[in-house]
């Protein structure tokens, strides 16, 4: 092991012990996220519902690991490279441990795993109250790092096994794979989305429109045992949100909470950067954000949106889903021949995606490439897509095709200065 693995281990290893040290000081409730799709959506759910009534925390960025996590609990970002900057997050974790502090009543946490153990390792210590599972993939992300997705499943699994005595285990029932998380537990089980069993459901979807015709966001009813609350989300589109707010309207109905005023918080909320969010673009044209990260999963839901949406085109910007192993090729080969069903113009971006079988010209080595030629090809009325792999940084090509570039800190993911680097 050389110095900086070294260093790294030691940081883990301490922010961990004073993660423990806190949580037994605070004693704060704590929802856990996992799955391979809607995570991220879900946690900034949960925390605009729950924030509503408590003194809330969650994870920002994709603190999902190892390190994230503790950070989270810490309440402190990641330095990078700076080591007086993670001296600074140590000496405030100790201060927090030896000093009376205003801590958060609930943390929000996301949880995910890159490689086998991961979560296994955080659940040695990490005990929520809730964990809830979002969706899972046939193919998911990070699959390339264990011998199959049944090993990635059992890992995810390990969250459900480290539920405290008496939480409550919430699964998406329209997944069948997320479903047969109820024989890892025997604690109590709140299901959501539209089977019959579900304890809270979605329905009459809609995608929102101003007087131009363009889309502004979407609407949607949540029914709890009969009653109903109407939910509006603007600046965002696709029918997989209606999971994340069913979720975290779960949350709130087990604490007893109004699930009126919960309805409501949605429709206040900033949408989550890179996660299907509405940004006007060039020559009056609409971008569908979706640039955050991709999965089989994840770009069938997006492709399902755009084929829903009104425009007077569609067009679709695809980079590569990575870490997808040996099933690469062929995840590549149909998603491309839905998106070549749907597109009026289909353009890819890397390497892999050239086996989704775009024209030629509109094969992009980079998301540099892809933003220089179609920022002169988007127009008034149009619908672009735009979605990749974290990777391959297709927000570029969001940047280029912006009506006001000048708002991309706000508005892109990956603005802060490590990845302006990269």
């Amino acid at each position: 092991m050389n110095f900086k693995s070294s260093l790294k281990y030691l940081v883990s290893y301490l922010l961990e012990k004073e993660s423990v040290a806190i949580l037994k000081k605070y004693k704060p409730k704590i929802v856990a996220i996992t799955g391979t799709v809607g995570k991220t959506s879900t946690r900034d759910a949960v925390f605009a519902a729950l924030s509503q009534f408590v003194h809330a925390r969650k994870s920002p960025k994709n603190f999902n690991t190892d390190i994230g996590v503790p950070l989270t609990i810490i309440g402190r970002g990641n330095p990078g490279a700076d080591l007086l900057g993670w001296l600074n997050v140590l000496l405030e974790g100790l201060i927090l441990i030896i000093l009376p502090n205003h801590y958060p009543e609930w943390l929000v946490l996301e949880v995910g795993t890159d490689r086998p153990g991961d979560i296994a390792d955080l659940a040695r210590w990490l005990k929520p109250d809730i964990v809830i599972i979002t969706k899972l993939s046939k193919v998911p992300v990070h699959v390339e790092a264990f011998k199959n997705p049944e090993e990635l499943f059992n890992e995810k699994g390990n969250l459900v096994r480290a539920l405290k005595e008496g939480g409550t285990l919430i699964l998406n029932a329209d997944d069948e794979d997320v479903m047969e998380y109820r024989t890892f537990t025997d604690e109590n089980i709140v299901l959501f989305g539209s089977t019959e069993e579900s304890d809270i459901s979605a329905s009459h979807y809609e995608i929102v429109y101003d007087e131009g015709g363009k889309p502004t966001g979407i609407c949607f009813d949540v029914s709890v045992k009969g009653e109903v609350y109407a939910v509006r989300l603007p600046d965002t589109l696709g029918e997989q949100h209606m999971s994340h707010v069913l979720a975290a309207m779960a949350v709130c109905k087990l604490l007893g909470e109004s699930l009126a005023v919960a309805a409501k918080s949605f429709h206040k909320e900033e949408p989550t950067p890179g996660r299907m969010r509405l940004i006007p673009g060039k020559n009056g044209a609409t971008i569908i954000d979706d640039t955050y990260n991709s999965s089989p999963a994840a770009l069938e839901e997006a492709l399902n949106t755009l084929e829903q949406v009104k425009g007077k085109r569609k067009i679709a910007i695809i980079g590569d889903m990575l870490e997808l192993g040996k099933y690469s090729s062929e995840e590549h080969r149909k998603a491309g021949e839905r998106a070549g069903e749907i597109a009026d113009i289909f353009a890819t971006v890397g390497v892999r995606a050239k086996h989704m079988g775009a024209r030629e010209e509109l094969q992009f080595n980079n998301s540099t490439e892809a933003a220089e030629f179609m920022k002169g090809e988007v127009r008034e009325g149009d619908v672009v897509l735009v979605k990749g792999s974290q990777g391959v940084r297709v927000e570029k090509v969001v940047e280029a095709l912006m009506a006001e570039p000048e708002k991309k800190k706000k508005l892109l993911v990956r603005q802060d200065e490590e990845w302006e680097k990269r």
